[in-house]
């Protein structure tokens, strides 16, 4: 399933595995080496008791975009860790989340994204986040 050739196609098929991604209509944008952009439009069972994106959407945003980028450079990763700072209330119509690599490695590899909201044609940068991500070779217990 890795192919350097096709990043776009990889990590669209990657996506396509993953129930919960299908279940939050996330969509992959756009991937190449090292960069992937994935959005999901606003539902109402993705709010908290104010309205907003919950946080913890959010942060599963900016892991699976920093997942997908890491994936396009090492093949299958991990999370071992992840940090999230929510900048603003996550209010839009589509979240975008940007993500790239920042030190790949053959055992980690250091990624960093920025999400943004989208609404009435205007995009505001509402979290940015770190992850650490460990290759994955052989199986996984």
């Amino acid at each position: 399933m890795h192919s350097l050739h096709d990043p776009l196609a990889q990590i669209r098929a990657i996506n396509q595995t993953a129930a919960f991604n299908r279940w939050c209509n996330m969509e992959v944008i756009s991937a190449e080496p090292g960069k992937v952009e994935i959005a999901m439009p606003w539902r109402p069972e993705a709010g908290q008791y104010a309205g907003f994106l919950h946080a913890g959407l959010v942060g599963a945003l900016i892991d699976t975009a920093c997942g997908f980028a890491a994936a396009t450079v090492v093949g299958r990763v991990l999370a071992s860790h992840y940090s999230v700072n929510c900048l603003r209330p996550a209010v839009g119509e589509r979240f975008i989340a940007r993500a790239r690599v920042v030190k790949p490695g053959k055992t980690q590899v250091f990624t960093a994204c920025e999400l943004y909201a989208q609404a009435g044609g205007a995009e505001k940068l509402v979290a940015t986040g770190e992850t650490l991500l460990s290759v994955v070779t052989g199986e996984v217990a």
